[in-house]
């Protein structure tokens, strides 16, 4: 590079010795003390949670969120301190938990956790004051409050500020929801669910890190980790109680129908995957055998053709954002669902989950549904558009 000069092997060698009480030549710092005292403490408190042992859980620190988060059924919980800054007799350690809900995750679910410590004296022992979701980490359930936990045949139902009969309601609509799937997608995948029930939208916000605007109108999500084909995900679908409520019995089993969709299909959808295919396809499994028409299915998009206003592309990404307007994003979902049934229509179903899979097995975006529609479907992204174009006059018109 311009202005950078060449030093001698000897140099090197004199700046290493000067430097090396604080700095390794590999531009490593020198290890703080402090940062393997803490993760010793919370390699003990991981193990007081995991033997629910909550005097020995007392004595790594505060005792705040023991009982929380007691009914979880835990798999494994551990955390890796990322960071420590000390000041003194107290540090704040950045840290990585860790943890797997037995029975259900595969994978773990990680989440950024900052975790203040303080110690009486030098000497002393690191204990926990306060552990706290990172900047930009959502909440664990038991953030909120006391987690209730309720089992289904195929389901966990994770509540906060819920009556037990609700949560054994959403416990029956996962139930009803994983055969379903299971019917539909041939993939290979855990037939299991673990739903997540807080208090209100401001709790759906809290656990997804993101303001409550966002998800007024949003009934419910799903998250997982990204694990790739080789690594099955750990995924929640997370409910939002105030616009669920709003939903009649079919919406109800409908929603709940999609999410699960989205964790059976999660390792087969990749960043080549796009949503009009990945959303599409789960409203195409939520209304697979409700009886219900494509109009009655797809009010805004059938108001808008018989209009005249035919859609003349294929939803983007950008049609599915949250901040859209609610007849634009009802209309994104509702050409995609429209673009799955036409492909289990006129190909047949094992072709659909064939097309989807093909999507998602390609690197990158670029060229992955052309690529699909050809090698599974034997035709273009032009006559594809066209035919869907037609069978939305057809259907909704």
């Amino acid at each position: 590079m311009a202005g950078r000069r060449r030093v001698s092997g000897s140099s090197v060698v004199a700046l290493c010795l000067l430097l090396v009480a604080l700095v390794a030549c590999g531009g490593r710092t020198a290890a703080d003390p402090a940062r393997a005292d803490v993760q010793r403490v919370l390699d003990r408190r991981a193990a007081a949670v995991l033997a629910h042992d909550a005097a020995a859980y007392a004595r790594t620190g505060t005792g705040t969120g023991f009982d929380r988060l007691s009914a979880v059924p835990l798999a494994d919980w551990s955390y890796r301190v990322r960071d420590v800054e000390r000041a003194g007799d107290t540090a704040t350690a950045e840290v990585e938990l860790r943890y797997r809900v037995d029975g259900y995750d595969r994978g773990p679910v990680t989440a950024g956790r900052t975790v203040r410590l303080s110690r009486d004296g030098s000497g002393g022992t690191w204990a926990v004051d306060s552990d706290r979701p990172a900047k930009g980490s959502g909440q664990q359930p038991w953030d909120q409050g006391a987690v209730q936990v309720v089992r289904g045949t195929h389901s966990l139902v994770l509540g906060v500020g819920q009556s037990t009969g609700a949560l054994r309601r959403f416990a029956g609509l996962a139930d009803r929801a994983v055969p379903a799937v299971s019917d539909a997608w041939d993939g290979d995948w855990s037939r299991r669910v673990v739903v997540v029930v807080p208090r209100s939208v401001e709790g759906m916000a809290g656990l997804l890190g993101s303001p409550a605007s966002s998800y007024r109108g949003i009934a419910a999500v799903t998250t997982g980790e990204t694990g790739g084909r080789e690594h099955a995900p750990a995924d929640r679908i997370i409910v939002n109680p105030d616009a669920y409520g709003l939903l009649g019995g079919l919406g109800r089993q409908v929603v709940l129908t999609h999410e699960t969709t989205h964790v059976a299909t999660r390792a087969d959808t990749t960043s080549a995957t796009p949503l009009w295919l990945s959303e599409g396809y789960a409203d195409w499994v939520g209304y697979r055998g409700s009886g219900r028409t494509a109009a009655e299915a797809a009010p805004e998009l059938a108001a808008a053709v018989a209009e005249g206003r035919v859609p003349a592309r294929l939803p983007t990404d950008e049609d599915f954002g949250f901040t859209a307007e609610a007849e634009e994003l009802a209309r994104a979902y509702e050409g995609g669902w429209l673009a799955c049934r036409m492909i289990a229509e006129q190909w047949g179903e094992d072709r659909l989950d064939a097309f989807y899979r093909a999507v998602g097995a390609h690197d990158e975006r670029a060229g992955a549904v052309e690529a699909a529609l050809h090698e599974v479907l034997g035709t273009t992204p032009e006559a594809f558009t066209a035919r869907w174009r037609e069978f939305l006059r057809t259907r909704l018109g």
